[in-house]
């Protein structure tokens, strides 16, 4: 039994190591297994680290560029219209207008019409008392009379010697001299007949006609007033008229607008006593000439005025329209940059900021002109920065970031 104890006890070792080997064996796979687990986890923790660190600067570096990229506030240019107008001052006239002066001295007799009065051609006046000038015209005629009768005697004469010499009753001398009387005393005749015809004008002259139709504008005499033959004497005109149914506007057109100054082109007129009105002329005629001192162009345009609601001497503005040869466009004065290359604007070409030289026409104030130098379909930047450059990187305010797919 000893034995039988001995040999179970001797077994038992060799059982328990195998057993052991046999765990050691099983545990060996779930060991590699949690190695690689775990190593799985630590690699995925650094490349997921390592990706969005990268992922983190690949947004910093695409905000820096695009905070770095400026944004701009854009206008399309406006095409300019086909015709411009002008508009210039300038001042009315009487169609005709002439002071009225006494072709014959005396006393103001009566007078007729007072300043506004609408004469129409031919009417009187006033008249004048001059009988200095009817007593001449009466002594004028006695002579006329006188001068007459001599040459009816003196006719009488020369008839009666010539039938004398034809039977040699006188001699020719004395009928040469009986011929020259009668000549002379028929040049005496006309003489005395053209003194009589003046005269016969200064009485018509007391009595003072409206020359054309008009209305009195000045009436410088009354009663009783000694008038001076003439117009040599300053201040002495009788009346002063001018003719209204129709008014010249002289207006000085600038050179650089003459071609606007073409005769036969049609004409507006404002006024600032007729607000929202309009009143239509003609420009009839220009000096064809430029003026020297002022380098401008004067033009007259006559308009109709039936109602007589314009009045002579008053301010006006005249519209001309100027034709466009050159298509032009406007854009906001705050689009201009003054360079020492002259004056340029800035456009958005292709994210790019491009300076363009442009050359400008006409100012209007809050806009300008643009003769060369831009399209319609250019991309204006609105009040650009002094230190903008040609290439420079920027964006429209407004439209979204380049590369965001929106």
């Amino acid at each position: 039994m000893n034995g039988d104890s001995s040999g179970e006890f001797v077994a038992a070792p060799g059982v328990t190591a195998e057993a052991e080997r046999a765990r050691s064996h099983r545990r060996r796979p779930l060991a590699l297994l949690g190695l690689a687990v775990v190593a799985g986890a630590l690699g995925l923790g650094i490349y997921s680290g390592i990706r969005a660190r990268s992922a983190a600067d690949t947004a910093l570096r695409q905000t820096t560029a695009e905070a770095a990229i400026s944004a701009v506030n854009v206008v399309s240019p406006k095409p300019g219209e086909p015709t411009r107008e002008v508009q210039l001052p300038g001042t009315t006239q009487a169609f005709t207008d002439a002071p009225i002066f006494a072709r014959t001295s005396g006393y103001l007799k009566r007078w007729y019409f007072d300043i506004g009065a609408h004469v129409k051609e031919g009417q009187l006046l006033a008249e004048i008392d001059a009988p200095e000038v009817d007593q001449q015209l009466q002594q004028a005629r006695a002579d006329l009379e006188t001068a007459q009768a001599n040459l009816r005697q003196a006719q009488i004469t020369a008839d009666r010697w010539q039938a004398l010499l034809e039977s040699d009753s006188v001699s020719k001398q004395e009928t040469d001299q009986a011929v020259s009387t009668l000549s002379a005393t028929k040049a005496t005749v006309d003489s005395n007949a053209a003194n009589v015809r003046r005269l016969e004008q200064l009485q018509g002259f007391e009595k003072i006609h409206a020359p054309f139709d008009g209305v009195i504008t000045a009436r410088n005499t009354d009663i009783g007033a000694l008038i001076d033959a003439g117009s040599a004497t300053a201040g002495r005109e009788l009346f002063h008229m001018a003719a209204i149914h129709r008014l010249r506007v002289f207006v000085a057109v600038p050179e650089v607008y003459s071609r606007a100054a073409r005769s036969g082109a049609s004409a507006t007129l404002t006024l600032d006593e007729f607000p929202g009105r309009t009143f239509h002329g003609t420009l009839v005629r220009n000096a064809n000439a430029i003026d020297l001192a002022s380098r401008t162009l004067l033009v007259e345009v006559d308009v109709d005025n039936p109602q007589g609601e314009l009045l002579p001497g008053a301010y006006v503005f005249v519209h001309l329209q100027l034709p466009r040869e050159i298509p032009s466009v406007t854009v906001p004065a705050n689009t201009l940059l003054f360079r020492a290359e002259g004056l340029q604007v800035g456009v958005v070409r292709n994210g790019q900021a491009q300076l363009v030289p442009v050359t400008v026409g006409h100012d209007y104030g809050t806009t300008v002109e643009i003769l060369t130098g831009l399209q319609p379909t250019d991309q204006v930047i609105v009040a650009p920065s002094d230190s903008l450059t040609s290439g420079t990187r920027v964006r429209i305010a407004g439209a979204p970031p380049p590369g965001t797919g929106k």
